[in-house]
């Protein structure tokens, strides 16, 4: 078994990229605080071909080199828009007709092992803030929302972490 090198991947090139199709897949950020876990984000975002990320409250938005530290170029390649509030983020999500997911732990939530979207439902996964997780306010706007099943004493991922399995799960269910 040999290493394959950078090259040898197949991966697009920026070109490539824009004019690849995307995943009918929004990621918004509800006031997530490190601009190192908003690059990861942007990062993990390239690799599943998430259509965009909204940034809101006090989430960092490039340029920045806390995100960029991370990202490695992927806020270049993965469209994004700001939001002064994520109230508004999930507004305009719904009336682009999107169904809106918190990625949190409430009363009643889908365990994401058991979670199945519809065929070509458009999907929007909001994450919260590292300690404060995804507001009250927000989590009334939204359709539902995922959970990911935990077995430790700890009761939640770092969000970028988060990211990385809701998106591998839902990517892989979206078909």
């Amino acid at each position: 078994m040999r290493k394959l090198r950078t090259y040898e991947l197949g991966r697009l090139n920026p070109a490539e990229y824009a004019q690849a199709e995307k995943k009918r897949l929004i990621v918004a950020l509800d006031n997530v605080r490190s601009g190192n876990n908003v690059g990861s984000v942007f990062r993990t975002c390239d690799a599943m071909l998430v259509e965009a990320v909204y940034l809101c409250g006090i989430t960092a938005t490039p340029p920045s080199p806390d995100i960029h530290k991370t990202a490695l170029d992927a806020e270049h390649t993965v469209s994004w828009r700001y939001f002064a509030q994520t109230e508004a983020a999930i507004a305009a999500l719904h009336q682009a007709g999107f169904t809106v997911y918190a990625v949190e732990q409430v009363e009643g939530s889908i365990m994401l092992p058991t979670f199945r979207p519809a065929p070509k439902e458009k999907i929007a996964l909001v994450f919260g803030h590292e300690v404060k997780g995804v507001q009250q306010t927000v989590i009334d706007l939204c359709d539902g929302a995922l959970e990911i099943p935990q077995f430790g004493t700890k009761h939640s991922f770092n969000i970028a972490v988060s990211v990385g399995i809701v998106l591998w799960d839902v990517f892989g269910k979206m078909g």
